[in-house]
């Protein structure tokens, strides 16, 4: 799809433009940008639901080498609201390619923009902190635009600041599965999981089956009557697109499954979740966590985990020592945090000393990997097994060990 490009043309909120080549699809798209740090599992990225909304830029130069196949989706579609980068591949060249990067996006209509300083631009993102965008190509670009006639970029500016923010948005129900379905282990279950689809990737509940757990992916508006009618030894929250300020009756439903004293585990959005039930409010980052190289401290260990990531808020607790869950005058008692990113000091997980639940900001499933994080799995599965009631409702990593 390379041989005859169009000019593209991507436009921030702040008036910033950035030339380049139509790439994939051509027309317009609007989202928050942001960019994701990762060399490697670009197939992996655009079918995360996570980036729902979003225009992905990669700070990887060289993109679409690799290809696509029918094995790494991590869901059914590409959710990538479009898609910025700077060299595209002409041919794939891996012996697992199926078919092309650029002709799968435009298949799904993925507007995208390539030869773009994507240095340049993620540095102006780090700076500024991510904003909306829009890439604009084709018979969507109005006449002047490519070549940066103010009056002409100065429409599209308007069109970009029209376009919503993320803040306050409630996307979880744009991306969960509409009907309940059950991943089945081999051999006989050890564990039943509700899993709740806020955004879920395919390797989640496959890592939950493979060590024995029968999983019900259920949608994000199950109830709590319907969950316990699925008789789980544990709930799982997943991770998913939105502000978490706004996913109030996911926020109720995890109060009532704490209430239950059913085992617990969240991962990324789930984390902020758990983090808004305890009472603890959240917050927009700058410019987020997107990538598969972030470091994060496990605070019990001592050992630094190297973590994929995909969010742009996190939760507002306490970093140093236990501190009682504001929510209700301390009904959930005592909590912990449990991991803290080196980065920036940003909470990476929780950990409930007197309800047992738990739940890391970060993605311990990752495909392409990392998988630093994959043993909290095991975590998850000890603690469905634990008798109820101890001290320590949460078993730590001394305790798996």
């Amino acid at each position: 799809m390379s041989a005859a490009r169009t000019p593209a043309l991507l436009v921030l909120e702040d008036g910033t433009t950035y030339r380049g080549s139509g790439y994939a699809a051509e027309g317009r798209t609007l989202g928050e940008i942001v960019f994701s740090t990762g060399m490697t599992g670009y197939q992996e990225t655009l079918t995360d639901p996570s980036y729902h909304r979003q225009i992905v830029v990669m700070t990887a130069p060289h993109i679409g080498n690799t290809g696509v196949n029918d094995e790494d989706d991590e869901s059914g579609q590409v959710w990538v609201a479009g898609y910025v980068l700077r060299d595209a591949a002409r041919r794939a060249s891996s012996w697992r390619a199926t078919g092309g990067l650029e002709e799968r996006l435009a298949a799904e209509g993925v507007v995208g923009i390539c030869e773009v300083d994507t240095r340049a631009l993620t540095r102006r993102l780090r700076d500024q902190g991510v904003m909306r965008a829009g890439i604009f190509s084709g018979s969507a670009l109005p006449a002047g635009a490519a070549d940066l006639h103010p009056q002409a970029v100065e429409v599209l500016v308007e069109v970009v600041r029209d376009a919503p923010a993320m803040s306050g948005s409630d996307l979880a129900g744009e991306v969960s599965t509409g009907e309940r379905y059950t991943i089945e282990p081999d051999g006989d279950p050890v564990a039943t999981v509700v899993a709740v689809d806020l955004g879920i990737k395919a390797r989640t509940p496959a890592q939950l089956a493979e060590r024995g757990a029968r999983v019900h992916v259920v949608p994000r508006d199950t109830t709590l009557a319907e969950v316990l009618a699925l008789s789980p030894d544990g709930v799982f929250f997943s991770n998913g697109p939105g502000d978490p300020a706004a996913a109030e009756h996911e926020v109720e439903l995890l109060r009532g499954i704490l209430d239950e004293k059913l085992p617990f585990f969240g991962i990324c959005f789930g984390n902020q979740l758990l983090g808004r039930a305890l009472g603890y409010g959240t917050f927009k980052l700058a410019y987020g966590h997107r990538g598969v190289n972030q470091p994060v401290l496990d605070k019990e260990t001592g050992r630094v985990e190297i973590t994929a990531h995909n969010h742009g808020f996190a939760v507002d607790a306490p970093v140093e020592g236990e501190s009682v869950a504001p929510f209700d005058d301390g009904r959930y008692g005592r909590v912990e945090v449990s991991h803290v990113g080196l980065n920036d000091q940003v909470v990476e997980g929780l950990r409930a000393l007197d309800v047992p639940a738990f739940s890391v900001q970060y993605h311990p499933e990752a495909a392409a990997g990392p998988h630093d994080g994959e043993h909290l799995f095991d975590r998850f599965l000890a603690l469905m097994a634990a008798p109820r009631g101890a001290e320590d409702a949460t078993p730590t990593t001394s305790q798996e060990n």
